[in-house]
């Protein structure tokens, strides 16, 4: 049968084009349906938004071939900071106790998006659909004939298959009716770059509040990645707030380690929710990234899990095709799935856990949680479980973790 493309990825995010990344890569035909179009010629600016990658993701962008690219354009972190404010408890993880060169990097997102689209540009196997949309789709036994709006016209696109990679609110995952198990934190994430007094000498500190986890992330220029979470009711003033306001109610919230806080740029908010697919496969379908599982920001793991989707899934894909085994196949794609689901379930288990606990207010529960902090940074079993869980290393690694090509 004559396929348009092997495999047809909705989306082209960060996680889609890495994803579409690897495939090409391997020789598969891709096409990448976005809503907006690819740009790689967005300048640098104050306000750009940045992502924590863990350092298992920098493994993937290594095997991927793009770390050089990247390499000078990221802030590495050697350490992270822990902390309950107002209370004794801390821990702290250094690269020299894990023995890597950084425990993370911070990238600006339109870095991580300009080098992803550089590299998919000179694949002739890589075709990139943007502006356009997913109408429908229709499995019939060895395909999926999927309806696209390009153009202002509907044509139909035959794969053996498709990747939702088309965020939290997946069109894809709603029109499979694929339940979810959604919670509201009843949180707001506030973001922005802050400039600092002091340099942050590539420090990440987490710290959390009554109203949930402050981070402060280490940005090349000695400015800081702030996301502050607060009340989903209290956001609306935190964002009206003038600079002057702002950086006073910053100062009184994270301290003075990094000296007084001198400029704030602008400000963006989100609501925080926990949500999980119930299902990340169907017949010659599979969801990667936010369409199966978005997370709280603590500890940034979210984008991080969804980079590890991309990397088992290409490896199982791309190991399906040399053997000549149909791509599309239930047996593949229940490799992934079952692959995936551990770690999946591990780090949403872990980054709910940490909101939940640090969330409570009652003096016992404090206690005991800023004891296990201080226990967590005198015990190296311990911080070695938890720097691995952080850096992504626990579990089963697909190659592309382990910084090997496909």
């Amino acid at each position: 049968m004559d396929y348009d493309s092997d495999v047809l990825i909705v989306g082209g995010g960060l996680v889609g084009a890495s994803l579409a990344l690897a495939l090409g890569k391997a020789g598969l035909r891709v096409t990448v349906v976005e809503a907006h179009a690819f740009k790689i010629d967005q300048q640098p600016n104050y306000d750009e938004r940045s992502i924590a990658l863990a350092q298992g993701s920098q493994r993937i962008f290594s095997g991927l071939g793009l770390w050089e690219q990247l390499a000078d354009q990221v802030c590495p972190i050697h350490t992270i900071h822990v902390s309950d404010r107002g209370r004794f408890g801390f821990t702290r993880l250094r690269r020299e106790e894990e023995d890597v060169p950084a425990l993370g990097y911070v990238a600006s997102a339109r870095v991580l998006g300009n080098t992803l689209i550089g590299a998919l540009e000179p694949l002739t196997v890589v075709e990139l659909l943007a502006p356009a949309h997913l109408l429908d789709f229709q499995v019939t036994g060895s395909q999926v004939a999927a309806e696209l709006e390009l153009d202002g016209a509907s044509v139909t696109h035959q794969t053996r298959l498709l990747v939702a990679a088309d965020g939290a609110h997946s069109s894809v995952r709603e029109r499979l009716g694929i339940a979810t198990r959604q919670w509201d934190y009843q949180q707001t994430a506030v973001i922005a770059n802050v400039t600092p007094e002091r340099e942050h000498h590539n420090v990440a500190y987490e710290r959390f509040t009554d109203t949930g986890p402050m981070a402060l992330l280490p940005m090349l220029g000695n400015h800081c990645a702030l996301v502050w979470t607060v009340r989903s009711q209290q956001a609306e003033e935190v964002l009206g707030l003038s600079d002057t306001e702002f950086l006073a109610r910053l100062q009184q919230r994270f301290g003075n380690r990094l000296g007084r806080f001198l400029k704030v740029g602008q400000r963006h908010a989100y609501r925080l929710e926990l949500l999980r697919a119930r299902e990340s496969i169907r017949p010659r379908l599979a969801l990667i990234g936010n369409a199966v599982h978005t997370l709280h920001p603590v500890a940034g793991q979210g984008f991080n899990l969804g980079l590890r989707d991309v990397a088992a899934l290409a490896e199982v894909v791309i190991d399906a095709q040399r053997s000549g085994v149909d791509i599309g196949a239930a047996a593949v794609l229940q490799r992934y799935a079952q692959w995936r689901q551990a770690d999946q379930r591990r780090v949403a288990a872990f980054t709910d856990g940490m909101v939940r606990i640090f969330s409570q207010p009652l003096p016992p529960v404090a206690w005991l949680r800023d004891a296990g902090m201080l226990a967590l940074d005198l015990c190296p079993p311990a911080k070695r479980w938890f720097g691995r869980l952080t850096m992504g290393r626990a579990g089963r690694l697909p190659r592309l973790a382990r910084g090997l090509h496909l």
